[in-house]
């Protein structure tokens, strides 16, 4: 098996929320819109989709976790809304990580993390 791009579903109940917040507020490319779903390109063969679908979505119980080189850039370009951030950046001893959390439109946790320990991908 040779899996060559992942892409993770998630289901909105506010599509054009949704997409004007990863689109403009964590400025990531729009890859495809299929009119009630749309997938944002997250890294070179990773993606994020929405799909409008009327549902009850339990807050705080999906992460979506974006690495990154600066965890503390990405704070200050998003503290500005910091009606959306849960916590400011902080280590994590027990998974040797740098990270803050907020939420997205829909509820989902957002995790900015780094790793502090190098990582083979």
């Amino acid at each position: 098996m040779d899996i060559q791009k992942q892409i993770i579903f998630l289901p909105t109940n506010d599509l054009q929320t949704t997409t004007h917040f990863y689109k403009n507020l964590l400025n990531m490319e729009l890859f495809i819109d299929q009119g009630d779903c749309v997938i944002f390109k997250t890294s070179e063969n990773g993606y994020i989709g929405f799909c409008e679908r009327t549902v009850n979505i339990v807050e705080g119980k999906i992460i979506v976790t974006l690495i990154v080189d600066d965890v503390d850039h990405v704070y200050e370009l998003l503290k500005v809304h910091s009606g959306l951030i849960i916590s400011p950046p902080a280590i994590n001893p027990k998974y040797r990580i740098y990270h803050f959390f907020l939420t997205d439109p829909n509820g989902y946790l957002i995790e900015f993390q780094k790793f502090l320990d190098e990582v083979s991908w």
